[in-house]
């Protein structure tokens, strides 16, 4: 009985223990553990995987009531029929108020099921020993083997319904004779799409051991290090993330740290296909108003109507009575209208999702710098405050939703459903398609200025990059402090230590505390 106490006292415990008997200085030359961390070496975040789950119990009960009401809309209206829900007074407001909260909702959706991914494809590239960022490009990055629960296969198809899910929004909400109504086809294929995503989440979860759920980049170098999977390199202590492909050795500390971009080659890409969005989108809306202005008549399958786009006639919501547009006459009105939104709104979410990158990133290298401040950093991070307590997080969980609403506002069912079935597809509307791009384009500059901006300081750069934190910091506790912590011939010695280090000296030159006989300085 009493090993049983024993075995479970210790299998309860949200930390993975050190034992006692166990030296770690054979194995990590500069990494020492204060007196407080010998036993709790690094946060598994059972909080975080809670809060995950919920929020996949959530996405599981909000996709099963769609499943529910778009089967119950298809038996009793057929393919095209809608559900009515409510009376409008104010028609096109109500709708898109409606479109927008089901926006947030998959969002909300799509974060949660995005963790439980995220964090079991991290941990599947740690077992490959091909994890080098805290963060990355959740559905462009696959562990190997292509039937992997985490590989490239479902990847892909994670995209693919990702894409779907936001597409199939816009095709909820319409306006059935002054009253608002929900159509059952697109409901149903949501509740499809979402369910799949939780299914391929959770078989990912399955296939791995996860070492922390942590989002913090302390807590998985930590855990890669005492599971032996990253071991620290001596005489780096001053050497920031881009100095890892060039010789490393002693080195004095430099005034201003390499930006993101210089820092991650995927940041590279992502703002570049950010760009490439935003031009599409301009072209887009440029070739919209061309056909507008070239086929004018009503005898073609696609025709533009409307009034000429001024200021005058311009608007945020669409009032077709008032803007221009063009218009599509198809009798295949659902999947002509879907395949087309589903194919331009494919390079936005996956645009919005590597976005995540960068905001990710940044957030890594700002927990990181805090280390020089009064209150330095603390290793564990609370999954919740990780989104709302650092602003371009936040910025980024607001743009998804309202992004892919203003999308939405530019295709709409021109007379959207006549005695509860859907009668015609309407449109591309170019003040819409313009609206979107100017906010795109807001979305671009914002996302470029802060992976290129430089942070100011000697504490050298990581963002987020497991080595070089593991090189980093050499004392372990649960609130570390960067800093100079031992002068020396030829070199002094900077590191992390639980309690407020003095600022490192900028004219002298720093190898580590193991440093032997003089190395060249590069």
């Amino acid at each position: 009985m009493a090993a049983s106490s024993k075995l479970t006292d210790e299998s309860s415990r949200p930390y993975d223990a050190l034992p006692n008997h166990l030296n770690f200085d054979w194995m990590i030359p500069e990494a020492k553990l204060t007196a407080d961390t010998r036993t709790d070496f690094y946060d598994r975040s059972l909080t975080s995987r809670r809060y995950a789950l919920v929020g996949v119990a959530c996405s599981i009960i909000f996709s099963c009531s769609c499943i529910i009401a778009g089967s119950v809309t298809l038996a009793n209206n057929g393919v095209y029929g809608v559900t009515n829900v409510a009376n409008m007074d104010n028609s096109s407001l109500q709708e898109e108020t409606l479109a927008l909260a089901l926006n947030l909702i998959v969002t909300l959706c799509t974060e949660a099921i995005g963790v439980i991914h995220g964090i079991s494809l991290r941990s599947a590239l740690a077992s490959e020993s091909r994890l080098h960022f805290n963060t990355n490009l959740r559905l462009l990055t696959a562990a190997r083997g292509l039937y992997n629960s985490n590989g490239a296969l479902l990847n892909g198809i994670l995209a693919v319904l990702l894409i779907i899910s936001y597409s199939s929004v816009s095709f909820i909400v319409c306006n059935n004779e002054n009253s608002l109504a929900i159509t059952g086809l697109p409901l149903l294929i949501l509740g499809i799409a979402l369910l799949l995503q939780v299914m391929i989440a959770l078989s990912g979860m399955r296939a791995v051991k996860i070492l922390t759920w942590s989002s913090s980049p302390f807590d998985l170098t930590a855990a890669l290090v005492y599971h032996t999977q990253l071991t620290p390199v001596t005489l780096q202590c001053m050497r920031c993330v881009s100095d890892l492909d060039t010789y490393g050795g002693p080195a004095r500390p430099s005034e201003l740290q390499p930006s993101a971009w210089h820092a991650h080659h995927s940041i590279r890409k992502v703002i570049i296909f950010l760009w490439v969005i935003v031009a599409a989108c301009a072209g887009w809306a440029a070739l919209v108003m061309y056909i507008w202005g070239t086929y004018s008549s009503g005898d073609s399958t696609v025709f533009g109507a409307g009034q000429a786009l001024t200021l005058q006639t311009w608007s945020f919501l669409p009032q077709l009575w008032k803007i221009s547009y063009i218009h599509y006459s198809s009798s295949g009105v659902m999947l002509f209208s879907w395949v087309n939104m589903a194919a331009i709104q494919g390079p936005l979410t996956l645009g919005l999702h590597c976005s995540e990158l960068i905001a990710n990133v940044i957030r890594d290298e700002r927990q990181w710098r805090s280390a020089t401040g009064k209150k330095g950093v603390t290793t564990a991070t609370n999954p919740v405050k990780t989104i709302f307590a650092h602003p371009i997080c936040l910025i980024l969980f607001v743009a998804k939703p309202f992004l892919h609403w203003m999308f939405g506002l530019a295709f709409n069912l021109s007379n959207g459903a006549v005695n509860g079935r859907l009668n015609d597809l309407e449109v591309d509307i170019p003040m819409q398609i313009w609206n979107l791009c100017i906010a795109l384009f807001i979305f671009a500059c914002f996302f470029t200025f802060v992976a290129l901006r430089r942070p100011h300081g000697p504490q050298p750069a990581a963002y987020g990059h497991l080595q070089t934190l593991a090189n980093l910091v050499d004392e372990w506790s649960p609130v570390m402090w960067w800093g100079h912590k031992e002068d020396g011939i030829p070199y002094c010695h900077a590191g992390t230590s639980d309690h407020p280090l003095p600022d490192v000296k900028m004219d002298c030159v720093y190898a580590g505390s193991s440093a032997g006989s003089p190395v060249p300085l590069s």
